[in-house]
């Protein structure tokens, strides 16, 4: 008997060409390109911060930006710009990390639950739903409280409250897909169910979670802020762009610079990511494909 048929996906020539749109979309190019700007920093961060990050300066404090110092001292004299460009590497880390576990994580548990059906998708997303019923962050800070302050109890802590969203959209798409020609005609083929799941169903499933996953990491940068803003982030004297608005929240007044500088920063990267994930679903979308 001959073997399953070949998945009608679209080739990878054509997911080349949508993804080449992004230069027709004049915002969703501008978020590429900040990201980009943003991940070169933190990969270039010891080569590109003027000053040592955690060194302090005590006769140097709270100076507002000039020519020594761009983005001014906070109230220990350290240079902010010098601790923004090192907590870029912090907040990269943490977004690369938080997408590795929540993308496979959801995925699978979505495709398994769409495609079983019955008793295992009840399970599923019930549990599933326990998890959306409670606030991101407060989720995230009682974790972060039980497992102990630290950039990487952070991370855990996020990635336990991100992944329910990627799961329900993962199994919305295998409703739809499971139907499909290709995929019936695949079981009468004598396909097993693993490889319905992983090679046929799975795939076609992948670029909407990764529209979402980009969307998602927003909301994740706000989340980890916060963490870093209560001291459950990473700890001191680590340049992580929420403690710093922390740190510097009791100046606001004669030194506004040492909060709001690392506030525009988190703005920006949240900012980069939404123009991107909203024009990564219009092509990765095969409803918006032209």
């Amino acid at each position: 008997m001959a073997g399953p048929i070949a998945v009608s996906q679209p080739e990878p020539g054509i997911w080349r060409e949508r993804l080449l749109r992004i230069v027709d979309e004049p915002l969703g190019l501008a978020g590429l390109l900040v990201l980009c700007l943003f991940a070169t920093v933190a990969v270039l961060a010891p080569f590109l911060a003027p000053y040592d990050p955690t060194a302090q300066d005590l006769g140097n404090i709270m100076q507002a930006p000039g020519a020594a110092h761009w983005a001014g001292t906070d109230e220990l004299g350290r240079d902010i710009l010098s601790r923004l460009i090192w907590g870029t590497r912090i907040t990269f880390r943490t977004i690369l990390t938080v997408a590795l576990i929540i993308g496979p994580l959801g995925l699978v548990i979505g495709v398994i639950s769409g495609y079983c059906g019955g008793k295992v998708d009840t399970v599923l997303m019930r549990f599933t739903d326990i998890v959306l019923s409670f606030p991101s962050l407060v989720l995230a800070l009682s974790f972060a409280a039980a497992l102990g302050a630290g950039l990487g109890t952070a991370i855990i802590a996020i990635s336990l409250t991100s992944w329910p969203s990627i799961a329900r959209l993962a199994r919305a798409e295998t409703l739809t897909v499971r139907r499909a020609e290709y995929v019936a005609a695949a079981r009468l083929y004598g396909a097993s169910h693993l490889r319905l799941i992983f090679l046929y169903i799975m795939p076609m499933c992948i670029p909407s979670v990764i529209v979402r996953l980009t969307l998602a990491m927003a909301s994740v940068i706000l989340t980890a802020a916060g963490l870093g803003f209560l001291g459950l982030g990473a700890q001191p004297p680590s340049p992580e762009w929420g403690a710093m608005i922390s740190s510097g929240r009791k100046y606001m007044l004669d030194a506004w610079w040492i909060a709001v500088m690392p506030g525009i920063a988190i703005l920006t990267v949240s900012l980069a990511f939404n123009l991107l994930g909203d024009t990564l679903r219009d092509i990765l979308d095969p409803r918006h494909a032209r």
